[in-house]
């Protein structure tokens, strides 16, 4: 029972950068970690990035490893996702996501809450 609101998507070219954020409300406390997730048209959903809110530990899939940086600030129970080196291949509606489990997942199914999304485009 964790409402998120993401933020910050737009159109981009090649090689730019992009901030997204993802506000959490509700019951935050049941909020262990927090991932973020995409799905590109045609596509299946799949797994960018995941962070444990108590200490900041972070998981990346292959794809965002080097280029994207997640992150939180617990204050505001935001999660932020820096995306630079930006490529056609990253355009995608990005959702982030709440699990109530101990550790952190790449596995869509462990996460209970979902946002809306935002779409993210770049272009050539």
């Amino acid at each position: 029972q964790v409402q998120l609101v993401e933020s910050g998507g737009g159109l981009v070219q090649a090689g730019g950068s992009l901030r997204l954020s993802c506000a959490a409300s509700g019951r935050t406390f049941s909020s262990i970690a927090m991932g973020w997730f995409r799905q590109a048209p045609g596509k299946e959903r799949e797994f960018v990035a995941a962070i444990r809110w108590s200490s900041g530990s972070a998981l990346y899939a292959d794809s965002a490893k080097g280029r994207f940086t997640i992150s939180r600030d617990n204050a505001k129970n935001t999660v932020y996702l820096q995306m630079t080196s930006l490529k056609p291949e990253d355009t995608a509606v990005y959702y982030c996501a709440s699990t109530s489990r101990a550790g952190m997942s790449r596995i869509m199914n462990e996460y209970r809450d979902w946002g809306q999304g935002t779409q993210v485009t770049v272009s050539s």
